[in-house]
């Protein structure tokens, strides 16, 4: 359950330690979509380094991270049942069926989701759903 600051001040600072945190998340989230602007199916699928690394599956892989960090660690669900591969490896792989569009609503919606499970809680409070055992938000 989260705690209640004692003071103002505490309540001010922990708002805007908050707000630092959304932002740099909402930065981080955002400039990666961003890199697929203007790119074709084609370039955006393209591997430029020898590994399965593309524009494309970076953004469906932070798609994973959204819903490992914020769904499985607060939530406790499995990978299963959210419906993720079960190793960030896996996380890259593109189908046929994957396209710009379809990876950016799914990173969107990911976002989303996060920023909803996440709201009521501290940056202290501690999710026990992670593999590596409890962690504090932050």
């Amino acid at each position: 359950m989260p705690t209640l600051p004692a003071t103002f001040a505490e309540a001010v600072i922990t708002q805007s330690a908050r707000t630092q945190f959304e932002a740099f998340l909402d930065e981080h989230r955002s400039s990666l979509n961003a890199c697929l602007d203007g790119l074709t199916e084609e370039q955006a699928r393209r591997s430029l380094a020898p590994s399965r690394t593309t524009l494309l599956g970076l953004v469906k892989h932070a798609t994973f991270v959204e819903k490992v960090w914020f769904d499985e660690a607060i939530t406790c669900r499995s990978r299963a049942e959210i419906g993720i591969p079960a190793t960030p490896d896996e996380s890259f792989i593109l189908e046929d069926h994957d396209t710009v569009a379809g990876i950016r609503k799914a990173h969107h919606e990911a976002c989303e989701a996060s920023r909803r499970a996440a709201s009521a809680l501290g940056l202290e409070d501690v999710v026990s759903g992670n593999r590596r055992g409890p962690l504090p938000l932050r």
